[in-house]
C-alpha cells in the first residue's frame, strides 16, 4: 500500500502539526490570494483574512482561540477573524486534506492554494483557468509566488 507523500512529513509538535512546505511565505501568499484583509468580519458566511467558512472550520477540527470553546455560537467568528487563530483553522485543514494536486511529487504551496479552490474532500488536480475567479486566484497567487 503506498503512503500519501504528506503523511510523511507531518510530524506533531508540542504546539500542533508541521506540515511540509507550509510555511510562513505560504501563508502570506496563501492570505494574498484570499484577500487578507485583516480588518474583514465576516461576508456572506466568510470570515477573516483567509476568507473562511464555517463549514471549512468544522472540516478543520474548530479550531479556537486560546481557552474558547468550540461549542460556544461565536467561537468560529473570532477565530476565523483573529489572523493567527486563522492560520491555525488552514494548519489543521491542511493536515487533513493535503495532497499533491498537481502530480509533481511533492506537495507545496500551489497545491495548498488549490486545496482552498477546489475544497478539500474533493478532486484538488481540477484547472483554475475554466473560470473568472479561478483566474483571479491564479493570478494572485502567481504575483505572491516565493
Amino acid at each position: 500500500m503506498r503512503v500519501p507523500y504528506l503523511m510523511l512529513c507531518l510530524f506533531t509538535l508540542i504546539n500542533g502539526v508541521y506540515i511540509s512546505n507550509l510555511n510562513d511565505a505560504c501563508f502570506r501568499c496563501l492570505c494574498h490570494v484570499a484577500g487578507c484583509d485583516t480588518g474583514h468580519g465576516c461576508t456572506n458566511g466568510y470570515c477573516g483574512p483567509f476568507y473562511i467558512s464555517r463549514v471549512y472550520w468544522v472540516d478543520a477540527g474548530k479550531p479556537t482561540l486560546p481557552d474558547d470553546d468550540p461549542r460556544r455560537k461565536e467561537a468560529f467568528e473570532d477565530c476565523a477573524r483573529d489572523y493567527y487563530c486563522s492560520k491555525k483553522i488552514v494548519e489543521s485543514y491542511m493536515a487533513k486534506y493535503g495532497r499533491d494536486c498537481n502530480d509533481d511529487g511533492v506537495t507545496n504551496c500551489l497545491d495548498y492554494m488549490m486545496i482552498n479552490y477546489h475544497g478539500g474532500a474533493g478532486s484538488c488536480s481540477g484547472p483554475l483557468f475554466f473560470t473568472a475567479h479561478g483566474m483571479r486566484w491564479l493570478a494572485k497567487f502567481q504575483q505572491c509566488r516565493f
